[in-house]
């Protein structure tokens, strides 16, 4: 396993943006390559730092192709599926989260570090019927904020910016969903306000 992840890493490297496309599809669908795509990104974001923009949206399209294949295999698999592959009481949690708060239970692990949980998720919301257009938003957020942030901490850093996401990835993730959830609130708000104003 650790000599294809090495083939694989060589590969992403060696290809750029098609390669890094390549990495966070495997890692977001059916190979778990934990940490991976976001050392290579910061590795190739480090030696062609004007290409940032096209990495980060390689690794994002990447990333949402892979999510959108668990999401198929969820919706058609059905919890009987999902439930073969983890254990019993991280269904329930993901489960009651994914019933309660919508496509948000997905935007916050998107965001977050490994080893957070994320692909559970991802199966769980076909399961309970969240379309694949709601999760392809969803995703598109969540891992185009993480992987611009670290695109632009590369950018500035180096390849240090992988020690400084290990030391404060979480923190960084909770402060961008911050600010996501406040931009959301003040959109719904002003969306009311000009509903109200109409005649």
């Amino acid at each position: 396993m650790s000599e294809f992840v090495g083939r694989i890493r060589a590969l992403a490297l060696a290809l750029g943006g098609p390669g890094l496309f390549l990495v966070a599809f495997l890692d977001s669908s059916f190979l778990p390559l934990p940490g991976i795509t976001d050392v290579l990104l910061v590795v190739t974001v480090t030696r062609h730092p004007g290409a940032m923009p096209w990495y980060v949206a390689t690794t994002v399209a990447g990333s949402v192709l892979g999510c959108l294949c668990l999401h198929y295999l969820g919706r058609k698999g059905g919890e009987a599926l999902v439930r073969k592959k983890f254990a019993g009481e991280k269904i329930e949690r993901a489960m009651a989260a994914l019933q309660r708060n919508g496509v948000m239970a997905v935007l916050v692990p998107c965001l977050l570090p490994p080893p957070a949980p994320f692909k559970i998720f991802i199966l769980l919301a076909g399961v309970v019927g969240i379309s694949a257009a709601r999760l392809a938003i969803a995703i598109t957020i969540g891992r185009g904020v993480r992987y611009l942030a670290l695109g632009i901490l590369a950018v500035k850093y180096g390849e240090r910016a992988m020690a400084y996401m290990r030391e404060n990835g979480t923190r960084v993730s909770l402060e961008a969903l911050g600010v996501l959830i406040a931009g959301f609130g003040l959109y719904v708000l002003w969306s009311k306000a000009r509903a109200g104003r109409r005649p």
